[in-house]
């Protein structure tokens, strides 16, 4: 597929030609440049109306196709300018690069429990709900056994285990997610002024939509939080 006018992208509106001036993209070469850049990717989401995360991965691809077609003379002609050009190179390396995540200040008391807790979940059997195995319509799910004929009940040989307190892992660290943070759940960028970036992290809201989120996650890179479910 051949992109010469903006109109020609899947999902493309005529109104979003006036949104895109407002970011500074006119052409279509200034759209491509910004669809492989994360920050701009962003940007066009938050911006043009009708157009997420998915229409912008499917005009990369397009993008990806096209460059794939161009002649081969013309794909030398490229290397030899990115060649010539090494700041430009840098700077797309500089962008795409792979940011360490934050990690919380833990007490020597709670990083032993948490490696104690890590070693007791790997020995942890599956607890399973009695008659599992002969009615499917059971499941697997965790059911206390009931009945005053229930082998499992009187913990019989060959019957499975028992959730019991025994199994538990420590106190001091239940809770906590498997990084060490304090889990706070937020729902909008408000939320994010009263976290302390060194020992919580945030879990966004499942039923928050694709532009909010896209804010909360921007305001917690400023704020050096943590977001432990991003969309990139």
């Amino acid at each position: 597929m051949s992109i010469k006018t903006l109109n020609d992208l899947p999902g493309f509106k005529e109104e979003n030609i006036s949104e895109l001036e407002q970011i500074g993209i006119r052409s279509v070469s200034e759209l491509k440049e910004a669809v492989f850049d994360e920050a701009g990717a962003k940007k066009i989401i938050k911006t043009l109306s009708g157009v997420g995360p998915k229409t912008v991965e499917h005009w990369k691809e397009l993008f990806k196709d096209e460059a794939k077609a161009e002649p081969k003379a013309d794909a030398k002609k490229k290397d030899v300018e990115i060649v010539d050009e090494p700041e430009a190179e840098s700077e797309v390396v500089e962008s795409g690069a792979y940011v360490v995540k934050a990690k919380p200040e833990l007490s020597d008391e709670t990083a032993e429990g948490l490696a104690k807790r890590a070693i007791i979940s790997g020995r942890r059997p599956a607890f399973k709900r009695q008659e599992w195995h002969r009615y499917a319509m059971l499941g697997e799910k965790w059911r206390k056994p009931k009945g005053i004929h229930s082998k499992m009940k009187r913990r019989l040989k060959r019957r499975g285990p028992i959730v019991d307190i025994g199994f538990r892992g420590p106190a001091s660290v239940r809770g906590l997610h498997p990084s060490g943070f304090e889990e706070v759940l937020v729902h909008n960028v408000d939320n994010l002024e009263d976290i302390d970036p060194k020992v919580q992290a945030v879990r966004i809201g499942g039923t928050v939509g694709t532009k909010k989120r896209m804010a909360i996650e921007d305001r917690a890179a400023e704020l050096g939080i943590r977001v432990l479910n991003r969309m990139v």
